[in-house]
């Protein structure tokens, strides 16, 4: 049975009609432990197939080891856009309710070689000279998400130092729980750096920019090892708690 409806079809369709160069969806999938494995890569397919531009691969995340070492993929689902080159994007989790809009979106900016990013993003992204990995924590449900999910893989279709990961937090909770991911969209950059909420493009890339100021990343370190503290004295209290209320 088809994921997308006949109406949905014809809209993606009508969208990817103008792809000017070709495009490469990569999907990593799993046989185990893998909630909606065989569902991303039935979605992918069928996107593809709505285009001449579009082809697809896909791979074992267990099997095909090497492949998915290349790419820095430890985790399924996971998809990845790319063009003439790898641009640093990814989606961990399917891409599905507002985010299939993002991955739509993503399609269509590598289809045309062009972030869309204001010329003042794009000056300041290019002074980039260190690593960036943002990981973007969504729900499908979250109408604010694909903002966030947008704005860090244009930043990533921009900079070659950056890598962009979406990352749905119900199928990955454990991820979702080590970032203290209480509502999404939660944006973090280099482990360090947080953002609440949908942000407007301009505020993205001051927070991004930071990874180049060593005070500001020694502070961002430190604001976070003290949440991490924090977070760390409540459990270790709850935990003691449960064990008094069971004597």
């Amino acid at each position: 049975m088809a994921l997308l409806d006949p109406h949905t079809r014809e809209e993606v369709r009508r969208m990817l009609a103008d792809l000017a160069h070709p495009v490469r969806l990569v999907v990593f999938t799993q046989n185990v432990d893998c909630m909606y494995c065989r569902e991303t890569r039935q979605l992918i397919e069928e996107v593809a197939g709505l285009s001449n531009q579009i082809t697809v691969e896909v791979y074992n995340r267990i099997i095909d080891r090497e492949v998915a070492e290349r790419y820095g993929v430890d985790k399924a689902p996971a998809v990845i856009i790319e063009g003439d080159q790898d641009y640093g994007i990814r989606y961990f989790g399917i891409p599905s309710g507002y985010e299939f809009g993002s991955l739509i979106e993503d399609i269509r900016m590598v289809g045309r070689r062009d972030s869309g990013l204001s010329p003042s993003s794009r000056k300041r992204l290019a002074t980039l000279n260190v690593p960036v990995h943002i990981q973007v924590f969504v729900t499908p449900t979250c109408p604010y998400c694909p903002r966030m999910v947008r704005l860090a893989h244009q930043a990533a279709f921009e900079s070659p130092w950056v890598r962009a990961d979406m990352i749905e937090a119900m199928e990955f909770p454990e991820l979702a729980d080590a970032y203290g991911v209480y509502g999404v969209p939660r944006t973090v950059i280099n482990e360090v750096i947080h953002i609440e909420g949908a942000v407007p493009e301009g505020y993205f890339i001051n927070e991004l920019m930071k990874v180049m100021d060593p005070e500001a990343m020694a502070h961002a370190t430190a604001a976070r090892e003290r949440l991490r503290a924090e977070y760390l004295a409540i459990a270790h209290a709850h935990y003691h708690h449960d064990e008094d209320a069971e004597e």
